[in-house]
């Protein structure tokens, strides 16, 4: 290789470095400004139970998929640690629901806060060609609804999750 074919290419480089820097640092910023733009309306999760009942419905594997601002399928919550996928685990007890992930902190959804537990073929920018995704929509404290998505390691789980009208 010629010393101007060289520096051609070493000139080439260094700008393709340069442009891949800025548009990670753009999509990091967009990032931050979601989560603050979210945080005020997402605000505090609901605190966890000092105690609960018995299982209504046993714990179910799965994926915690993220959640999402109703009515919008693909608006991700980005505030605090709901915008992370995360392996985990859906317990339903008479006071509510509990998600437990792996990497994250727990999810309680009180049973007062729940308005409809549904399947989905795409929640918070997963997509399936089926009805894969058990779609929780919930009223927070701070009066903003989201849907929380779980992907059950197997989806003849849902049964037991869905209402009875549904199933």
């Amino acid at each position: 290789m010629n010393t101007p074919t060289l520096v051609a290419s070493l000139v080439m480089a260094a700008i393709l470095a340069v442009l891949i820097a800025v548009l990670i640092q753009a999509m990091m910023r967009g990032w931050r400004r979601r989560v603050e733009r979210q945080a005020k309306i997402i605000g505090a999760l609901p605190p966890l139970p000092d105690t609960v009942g018995p299982a209504l419905v046993p714990a179910t594997k799965g994926l915690y998929v993220g959640s999402t601002l109703v009515p919008h399928w693909n608006d991700r919550v980005a505030a605090g640690d709901l915008g992370f996928r995360a392996k985990a685990v859906l317990t339903r007890y008479p006071e509510g629901i509990m998600l437990q992930r792996t990497g994250a902190g727990p999810i309680w959804i009180p049973d007062d806060a729940i308005a409809e537990i549904r399947t989905e073929k795409n929640l918070a920018g997963k997509a399936l060609t089926h009805e894969g995704i058990l779609a929780i929509r919930w009223r927070l404290p701070s009066g903003t609804e989201i849907d929380t998505g779980f992907r059950a390691d197997d989806r003849r789980d849902y049964v037991r999750w869905l209402p009875e009208e549904a199933a």
